[in-house]
């Protein structure tokens, strides 16, 4: 696997749909596009090949300034398309390509090494600001990630949504690496295929190639929601969970995606169990310690929080669940913004 640059696009990416892109992009792929400001916006998308919403945003935008110059140059990283041929997260063979980047503790592979090659391209560009565009499997409203309480990086998240979450695990994501250039954040534009999704994601896009610089001024505390990511939660590796399997060691409710952003309050049922001596998560926090105790206990064979918290990504997709997480858990947040 090598990465390949190009500064032309073929005409046919203009109109080929995101199963179709392996076809003309092989390996990922850096495109360069320049604009009457030198200084490039990044944007990453099909990290994950089963999330096209950031591809059909990027396609509008090439679309729309095909026969025009670009506000602002443009660098563009189209990802893992041999997974978006399959439209699946990524290949069994592969590793999850918004875990690779520098700060990773993934084992050092072809991708990693990829990953810092784009990073070091980048860095010697001067990026004005980084982007990147993620669906869900879960009920999740649209929202933005941060990895760096800085005020430019919550003005740039605050364009797209009120919500806001800022996290440091999992490790090796792009916005992560990224954040140590410029400013740099995650779109969660909700589930692939939505009109609404896209059309926000492109709005976004449009206003961000606009702008000459990010305001240095706190967000008003009325106009954000602020949460921070406390723990990850996985399922353990020995443990099987199911939504119809009563014979599972581990039994979701077939609507447990809807306590996303919901906060929720200490006894919450997260599903039930064959008993009430194994427990069948493991929750990290953002140092990557085991606390699981700190907010589950299983009581009368079902798997409860121990305390109020909020939930996000929660999935009915169980290959979701088992190469990523079964879902973050949340605080809501007020911190003093400094001029």
């Amino acid at each position: 696997m090598q990465l390949q640059q190009i500064d032309i696009y073929p005409e046919a990416l203009l109109s080929c749909e995101a199963k179709d892109l392996h076809a003309l992009f092989p390996e990922p792929t850096l495109l360069h596009l320049p604009g009457k400001n030198s200084q490039p916006l990044f944007i990453s998308i099909l990290l994950h090949g089963n999330e096209t919403t950031g591809f059909l945003a990027i396609q509008r935008i090439l679309n729309q300034y095909a026969q025009q110059s670009l506000p602002r140059s443009l660098s563009i990283f189209f990802g893992n398309t041999r997974a978006a041929a399959l439209g699946l997260r990524r290949l069994d063979s592969q590793p999850d390509y918004n875990r690779i980047w520098p700060g990773t503790d993934t084992t050092p592979c072809p991708e990693t090494f990829m990953a810092s090659q784009i990073v070091d391209i980048m860095r010697a560009k001067n990026v004005f600001a980084s982007i990147d565009i993620h669906n869900n499997t879960g009920l999740n409203p649209h929202y933005a990630c941060i990895n760096k309480l800085d005020n430019r990086y919550l003005q740039l998240a605050n364009l797209f949504s009120r919500l806001v979450v800022y996290f440091l695990r999992p490790l090796g994501v792009q916005s992560a690496a990224f954040a140590k250039l410029c400013p740099a954040v995650t779109l969660e534009c909700g589930r692939p295929g939505m009109q609404f999704g896209l059309d926000h994601a492109y709005a976004y896009l449009k206003d961000c190639l606009h702008l000459t610089e990010l305001a240095t001024h706190p967000v008003h505390i009325q106009d954000i929601d602020l949460f921070h990511t406390t723990a990850q939660v996985k399922i353990k590796q020995d443990s099987s969970f199911s939504f119809s399997d009563r014979g599972a060691e581990l039994l979701f409710d077939t609507q447990i995606d809807r306590m996303n952003f919901a906060e929720i309050s200490a006894g919450t049922c997260f599903g039930s169990v064959q008993n009430d001596i194994t427990m069948p998560v493991l929750a990290t926090d953002e140092h990557g310690v085991d606390v699981t105790k700190q907010f589950f206990k299983i009581d009368n064979k079902q798997l409860q929080i121990k305390r109020k918290t909020m939930p996000s990504m929660l999935t009915l997709d169980e290959r979701v669940i088992r190469q990523d997480c079964l879902c973050y858990l949340m605080e809501r947040i007020h911190i003093e913004y400094s001029k």
